[in-house]
């Protein structure tokens, strides 16, 4: 859009004919005006355009576009159908749409639809404006070592009548929850999907209770330059964009940063059987990986198509689109969803220094912005501590399982665990990367939350329609008695001990801690571990836990306040031989391959930090540890001790309880401690 009226225009090589329809507004459902753009004047190369002078903000409009329909040769072009702009910056959708209306067909000429026939119900693009009054919004630039990054969905964040908030389940919902996020301590929010995408797509019902089941996730992106209309208030056309700026400007003044998860390995049209709803009907070819076979997709999702990521074309619209979050709507950085798909060329083979992740990582105005990648795919591409590129930092999945492992207490899996708690260097040095480079999680949206993690040792999926098979069958939890809720107080109390045990460990590990939102006040989602369609209390936030489990709470709130007290746990370096030292329970190196219960004491970086002793035991007895020698002048405080009662589980600065140089100290089975060096006064 320009001061003189608004210049459309769309890629498409093999088109042989482009309309712009318009609309009179955003309920209208006919066109009225369908103009047909002349080759001769308004096709540039493959670029078709045309400037409309007059329109501004909040016009409505589609195209339709002519050419081949050849599937054997890849190309779907059907003119009957509405196609949705690539670089829409909002889309106008109704309340309840469903794809059917893309796919309908007009028994009368295109020429026709403005005056004799209605267009079908469908969601429609809508001229935006840059104008906002940013203030003095600028990025965080916060280092890696200070993140604290909060997973979470803007919906079920605020959505539940226990959020207190008076927007629900929106963007200015999630405003309000910025106290929350600042007494808990996180410096990050990682926001799940929120570019526009069906919330109504999805056909399956939910058995157990007979309701039509929802793409609640938005990992099924429709238009990847346009935030979710359903997040904003509906008050006025177009007022997602500017709502979404104002929760970034109000995150950024608390200084919390935006990490966006976006989805670029696939898009919503799905298979052959799918909708047409852009990128099929503009130029299928050349966006898609296609097989042998150019009528069927390559499917390295798993959800029916895969994008042809470094095409030329198709790469300059993801760097495009990455650009704009940053530049115009101040987004801090972003989580790949199967970004090792970003990495595969056009023939769907893994290639070393892929064109797309070399571009996003050396493009100049991308240059500070955090780049995260799951570094798998459904194709088989595992690339966790692989993922090229030194920018590239990657949700780390072996922290996940061998932290997992080790406090269910698995044999054998120490080593492991002593490697991921000091920043997985097995996995990153040898690639010239850092201990940052690694995004630690225990849990994230995709499988259990924490609290399910240590009650139900099988996946529970029956509500999501299809029989139990979906979701992972591998999740390294317990339920230590009894399969979900018990009012058994051992059972109470050793789960307790264990989400403990879990939090403190991300809380002391080298690397970038990610937390689950929800799980600090041990939100359940039933047993469900793949809950992509449960938009209602299986995956909304009640707010009622914090209250009902408000020592679990003060306990990760102070973890986040003990590691930033301690930067020696954030160091963006990998510990030295000297920084570190690894113990038995009678102070001998362990042995790796048997022993379970082990120690390590961390060297202050400097002269005016303290030693840390940092004591695991994940045996379901209580064992004694020989603690390391100190100085005379000095002694160790107990300050972490999650077999202890509050106050005692996590001690206030200045508050710990000592223990003399040379003395053992006992473990109580499945707990963890931490010591900390002080010197007598």
């Amino acid at each position: 859009m320009h001061k003189d009226g608004v210049n459309f225009s769309l890629f498409s090589r093999h088109a042989s004919r482009v309309w712009l329809l318009l609309f009179e507004d955003t309920h209208a459902t006919k066109p009225f005006q369908v103009i047909e753009l002349d080759p001769q004047n308004h096709k540039t190369g493959d670029m078709w355009h045309i400037c409309i002078l007059g329109a501004g903000r909040n016009l409505v409009y589609a195209f339709r576009v002519d050419g081949p329909f050849t599937p054997e040769q890849g190309h779907r072009f059907d003119s009957t159908k509405i196609l949705l702009d690539p670089y829409a910056t909002a889309l106008a959708t109704p309340l309840q749409w469903n794809f059917a209306g893309f796919s309908s067909l007009l028994a009368e000429p295109l020429a026709l639809v403005g005056s004799e026939r209605d267009t079908p119900v469908v969601a429609k693009n809508l001229v935006t404006s840059n104008s906002f009054d940013w203030e003095e919004d600028r990025p965080l630039y916060h280092p890696w070592s200070s993140l604290i990054i909060y997973e979470t969905h803007v919906r079920g964040l605020t959505v539940h009548p226990s959020s207190g908030v008076r927007s629900p389940g929106s963007y200015l919902g999630l405003i309000e929850k910025i106290p929350y996020f600042k007494r808990l301590g996180v410096t990050a929010v990682e926001l799940m999907p929120l570019q526009e995408f069906n919330p109504h797509e999805a056909t399956a019902i939910n058995p157990l209770t007979g309701e039509k089941l929802r793409n609640y996730w938005g990992y099924n992106t429709i238009a990847f330059f346009a935030p979710f209309e359903g997040y904003g208030s509906r008050l006025y056309p177009g007022c997602q964009v500017d709502e979404f700026k104002t929760m970034v400007k109000a995150l950024h003044k608390a200084g919390i940063e935006v990490l966006l998860d976006v989805v670029f390995n696939h898009t919503a049209e799905g298979d052959e059987t799918g909708p047409t709803l852009n990128f099929r009907g503009l130029d299928n070819s050349i966006y898609y990986l296609l097989e042998d076979d150019k009528s069927r997709y390559k499917n390295f999702s798993g959800c029916g198509n895969t994008m042809n990521c470094n095409h030329p074309v198709v790469r300059n619209y993801i760097l495009d689109c990455l650009r704009y979050w940053v530049v115009e709507m101040h987004v801090d950085g972003f989580r790949f969803d199967l970004a090792s798909i970003l990495g595969r060329d056009r023939n769907g083979h893994l290639v070393a220094n892929a064109p797309l992740l070399e571009q996003i990582a050396e493009d100049p105005i991308l240059r500070d912005v955090k780049l995260i990648a799951e570094a798998w795919d459904a194709g088989g591409a595992y690339l966790v501590g692989r993922f090229p590129g030194e920018r590239w930092s990657e949700w780390n999945g072996q922290y996940r399982d061998d932290v997992r492992r080790y406090w269910r207490g698995d044999l054998g899996t120490a080593g492991a665990f002593a490697s991921r708690l000091c920043g997985s260097a097995d996995l990153y040095e040898h690639s010239g990367k850092a201990t940052v480079n690694s995004i630690n999680f225990v849990t994230c949206h995709d499988g259990f939350t924490l609290n399910d993690l240590v009650s139900y040792e099988y996946k529970h999926n029956l509500a999501n329609g299809e029989e139990n098979r979906d979701g992972s069958n591998d999740n390294h939890s317990a339920n230590y008695g009894v399969e979900g809720p018990t009012d058994d107080p051992a059972i109470v109390r050793i789960r307790l001990r264990q989400m403990k045990n879990f939090i403190a460990t991300l809380l002391v590990s080298r690397g970038v801690p990610m937390i689950l939102g929800g799980d600090e006040f041990c939100r359940t989602q039933m047993g469900n571990n793949n809950a992509y369609c449960q938009d209602n209390e299986i995956s909304w936030y009640n707010w009622k836990l914090l209250e009902q489990n408000q020592e679990f709470f003060e306990f990760v709130r102070n973890m986040i306040a003990f590691r930033a007290r301690h930067p020696v746990l954030s160091s963006e370096r990998f510990y030295r031989p000297e920084d570190v030292s690894w113990f038995n329970p009678s102070g001998q190196i362990p042995d790796w391959h048997s022993e379970s219960a082990v120690g390590c004491r961390i060297y202050a970086e400097n002269d005016g930090g303290q030693d840390l002793c940092l004591l695991f035991n994940p045996l379901t007895y209580a064992i004694n540890f020989l603690l390391p020698d100190l100085s005379f002048d000095s002694v160790w405080l107990r300050v972490v001790d999650t077999s202890a009662p509050p106050p005692f589980d996590i001690c206030q600065l200045g508050q710990g309880i000592p223990f003399s140089g040379n003395s053992s100290i006992q473990l109580q089975e499945r707990s963890m401690i931490v010591l900390l060096a002080e010197r007598n006064l």
